[in-house]
């Protein structure tokens, strides 16, 4: 890690939700002419629509530097083809971080950088200060606590973990080493957002009593071939199921529907809580705490046997006050 980098870039990556948002994100000239030395190097991990859409917002700003991308998988939709609007994998990934630094005024001083299967060779260098993680749900948690073991600050896609242990264990490595993490929840950046909680907690509409989040449904159908198949050469399959069951290789439980499975995923609720359920609970000022009691009730679960994370649910909190 560069130590010249610590203080501008820990003010940085300590507001990297808004960067996805904001136009402007530090004073210009805080960090003088953005020579190499004082740059944010940053390796990107997972490159779905998440991870290249992410990384090309980072890179809109000159404090980031683009080293490397990591993907199991060298291109993502050999199928579904007339659902892509973009190609997505390791090979697209470098290419769309090679397209955004061309962009850049700044172009000229770009050294390159390198495409990888395998997350364990980027932490490895340690001429990088920080990774995002955009992987699959199942790989988060064992991702960010490597990264943060390796030294380097963290932007993790939510949820944050797919178990609730790991988001403890990486709670205490963030405080022990007093790294940069942060997880994904764009939402907060958003003005409409901002501006309806800031109603709520100046008690615009009064005492709150109940808050109803809406999710939407999950998927009762497969999503394309759901026949067992070997997986694709450029896949690294093991690698892909990484600390989670290795299920057979089906294209309908792959990219994006992976979701529909609880060994991947979670559904919807596991994809859209983080967002909604935060911004409840930004409302209510409840940012440091928590609900006293859950209960979930009402599952209803796929007709398809393919897929076993729920389609829709009641879930009632209730909080102190």
């Amino acid at each position: 890690m560069n130590p010249t980098l610590s203080t501008s870039r820990r003010r940085f990556l300590g507001q990297t939700a808004a960067a996805l948002a904001a136009p402007t994100l530090l004073p210009s000239g805080l960090l003088g002419q953005n020579a190499p030395s004082k740059r944010i190097a940053m390796g990107f991990i997972g490159m779905g629509n998440r991870g290249i859409g992410v990384m090309e917002a980072l890179l809109n700003h000159p404090e980031v530097q683009g080293v490397a991308v990591c993907d199991v998988d060298d291109f993502h939709f050999r199928y579904h083809k007339e659902k892509r609007t973009r190609d997505y994998g390791r090979t697209p990934g470098m290419a769309a971080m090679k397209k955004a630094h061309a962009k850049r005024t700044d172009s000229g001083s770009w050294k390159g950088g390198e495409a990888y299967e395998d997350f364990r060779e980027l932490l490895a260098r340690d001429d990088i200060d920080a990774v995002l993680v955009a992987t699959p749900d199942h790989w988060h948690g064992v991702i960010t606590m490597a990264a943060l073991e390796a030294g380097k600050d963290v932007y993790c896609e939510k949820p944050v973990t797919h178990k609730y242990a790991e988001g403890h264990a990486i709670h205490r490595e963030v405080a022990k080493r007093k790294a940069v993490f942060q997880v994904g929840s764009q939402q907060r950046s958003d003005k409409m957002f901002q501006q309806a909680v800031e109603l709520v907690r100046n008690g615009v509409i009064g005492k709150i009593t109940k808050v109803e989040v809406g999710l939407p449904t999950g998927h009762d159908q497969p999503e394309g071939d759901a026949s067992v198949k070997t997986p694709p050469s450029d896949l690294n399959y093991d690698l892909w199921c990484g600390p989670a069951e290795k299920l057979p290789y089906r294209e309908a439980c792959h990219h994006w529907s992976w979701r529909w499975t609880k060994t991947y995923g979670g559904g919807q609720l596991m994809d859209w809580i983080g967002h909604h359920n935060d911004i409840a609970h930004w409302g209510l000022g409840m940012d440091q705490s928590g609900p006293v009691s859950v209960e979930a009730k009402n599952w209803v679960y796929p007709t398809t046997e393919l897929y076993d994370a729920p389609m829709s649910y009641d879930v009632i909190s209730k909080y102190e006050g």
